[in-house]
């Protein structure tokens, strides 16, 4: 059933709760009668059918897009586009958007990651940072916003700011390299932070009513996080699988593996500043150093 959190506004949710999709990924469904599909989320029957049964017979959808291509947000986009013949727009395929870093390390193939990627997903057409797109007579604005993942974009509309995986309420953002990056994480914020809008619609989880805040918030807990990763650092080269031990006491123990890729992420980006030296190449089992 569809949801309506502001008018021209409706949210269905993909039936997909896990630890870390929280109640499901959030599909919205923008306009009054031409349509725009944002995250079609997984390729799952019954969320194919409920987007549809969404659409009445006066309206049509005619754009889909696609913050980012993981496998929660993106594979439905290609089947929709079939069915109903509407162009999928996204900032480019799952490689796009990659720092040259994180290029070396993904063909370098030593640190993991690439949990959950729709590798298949192709957009029809790309959209550039800062990309305009007419929507029922309402700019829809492209932000390009990389950290999450290389090809994340948030889109503007009717004072809304849909901001996919990049900032939601019930969650920090995972950063896990190669395809989440920690300092364009931080850069993306800080742009948004520039911006006007307040509302902030989620990939996961309730709107935020002061997005700005919780881009402060994000900003804060992860100079909280660095600092205790250089504490732990101090006079000890360590893994990351060890300071997770050191600094994730409490943690759900299905979150383990997200909170060591977040370290990893803290511990690259303190290399790249540097801050932090490695024992050899990057990898999950290098011990690293504070300098």
């Amino acid at each position: 059933m569809a949801e309506t959190p502001v008018p021209k506004i409706r949210r269905i949710l993909a039936p997909n709760p896990s630890p870390m999709t929280h109640t499901g990924t959030n599909t919205y469904l923008l306009g009054l009668h031409d349509i725009a599909v944002i995250d079609p989320g997984p390729d799952h029957n019954a969320h194919f059918a409920a987007i549809l049964a969404a659409v009445s017979p006066s309206q049509k959808i005619t754009k889909i897009l696609v913050t980012h291509s993981h496998l929660d947000h993106a594979p439905l986009a290609r089947r929709l586009s079939t069915h109903c013949g509407a162009p999928i727009y996204a900032y480019g395929d799952s490689g796009a958007g990659r720092s040259a870093q994180m290029i070396a390390l993904s063909e370098a193939g030593t640190i993991g990651g690439g949990e959950g990627v729709d590798y298949d997903f192709q957009p029809d057409i790309t959209l550039k940072d800062g990309a305009v797109v007419d929507h029922e007579g309402q700019e829809l604005i492209a932000i390009w916003t990389p950290g999450h993942f290389g090809n994340h974009m948030a889109f503007s509309w009717n004072g809304a700011l849909f901001s996919g995986d990049h900032v939601m309420a019930w969650a920090s953002t995972m950063i896990s390299p190669p395809d989440g990056d920690l300092g364009a994480f931080r850069r993306s914020c800080t742009q948004l932070q520039q911006r006007r809008e307040r509302l902030y619609l989620p990939g996961h989880g309730d709107a935020i009513d002061d997005g700005p805040a919780r881009l402060h918030w994000l900003l804060a807990h992860r100079q909280d996080r660095e600092s205790q990763i250089i504490y732990h650092l101090q006079g000890q080269p360590n893994t990351a699988q060890r300071l997770v031990e050191a600094i994730y006491t409490d943690i759900d123990p299905r979150l383990i593996h997200a909170a060591t890729r977040n370290v990893l992420a803290h511990l690259i980006d303190l290399c790249e500043r540097n801050l932090a030296t490695c024992q050899g190449p990057i990898d999950l089992q290098a011990k690293y150093s504070v300098i």
